[in-house]
């Protein structure tokens, strides 16, 4: 704005003074507008200085991996999140949002130092190691431990972060998206799981979506832990086998193969493992786990 002022304040003048010139009512005039060689000095000054190189055309793309939101995409998506506010509120849920920017401490301290090659992540002015939020758990985790202990039991929060990781891109995959997180924080039973499959399939029944459109996924801790320790597998190494089984969602196993010789395991655990994980019936996952299973008690009640 300021510039923009100055030059009209110096169009003005020139203006100004020039006609005061030419009228001859002797008033005050400019010293560029007095002298009669300025145009020569002028074009001399110009002519002497190298010529500047042009100008870089703008990219107009998005960088890659993004995309933008123009008014049609950006009336979709304000009902698609609409859909999921009302649902949550129906259950009882509030909003919560955190930084996107985070310190990237809060995904190494989980995942090990690899996972920095999945994530947008620099050293900032303050020579601090931050990181764009790849997910939202680690950020719900940090708020909840920032309050240490003085937020009233259970939290039922959810949010709708946008979350970044750098990553090969494939069909449908960006490397930023969109999520809906729904967390129940303080309840040691199944009914968690129970009322987060329920508002799932709420919201899929209001879009008009049914079982011969979208399938749910469940997963459970306790059936992994029992079949690591059927398989001889410490408990300290099940957060690491977990983040491999994670991994051969989008590589081959023989990808991991020098992973799984470095914590020791042979590849025969995590074929059994990966066999047991993709079973689609209770009574396939009972015929590989002990009579009196907690994860089999857990999966039929909730079922």
């Amino acid at each position: 704005i300021a510039s923009t002022s100055s030059r009209v304040i110096l169009s003005s003048a020139t203006e100004t003074g020039s006609a005061e010139k030419g009228g001859g009512s002797g008033g005050r005039v400019a010293a560029s507008v007095s002298d009669k060689d300025i145009l020569s000095k002028t074009s001399s000054s110009s002519s002497s200085s190298s010529p500047k190189p042009p100008a870089q055309a703008l990219d107009t793309n998005p960088p890659k991996g993004t995309r933008d939101f123009y008014p049609p995409d950006m009336r979709l998506r304000t009902w698609l999140f609409s859909q999921w506010r009302d649902v949550a509120a129906l259950y009882g849920f509030s909003e919560y949002d955190a930084p996107v920017l985070e310190s990237e401490s809060l995904y190494t301290r989980k995942a090990g130092e690899e996972v920095t090659q999945q994530l947008y992540n620099f050293v900032d002015k303050g020579e601090r190691a931050v990181a764009l939020r790849p997910e939202m758990t680690p950020s719900l985790a940090r708020m909840v431990m920032a309050k240490k202990g003085g937020l009233n039991l259970p939290l039922k929060w959810f949010s709708i972060p946008q979350c970044w990781r750098y990553e090969r891109m494939t069909r449908g995959r960006r490397r930023e998206h969109f999520q809906w997180n729904m967390d129940v924080w303080g309840v040691s039973g199944i009914e968690a799981e129970a009322e987060l499959l329920s508002a799932m399939v709420t919201f899929f029944e209001k879009v008009g979506l049914t079982s011969e459109d979208v399938g749910i996924k469940v997963n459970s801790r306790l059936v992994i832990g029992e079949v690591l320790t059927e398989l001889g597998v410490s408990e300290e190494k099940f957060a690491a086998t977990c983040v491999l089984v994670d991994k051969l969602e989008k590589v081959p196993l023989d990808a991991i193969q020098g992973e799984l010789e470095e914590l020791g395991l042979d590849r025969s655990v995590v074929e059994k493992l990966t066999s047991v994980l993709t079973n689609k019936s209770i009574e396939s996952i009972s015929a590989v786990l002990p009579p009196d299973s907690e994860a089999v008690k857990q999966l039929t009640q909730l079922f």
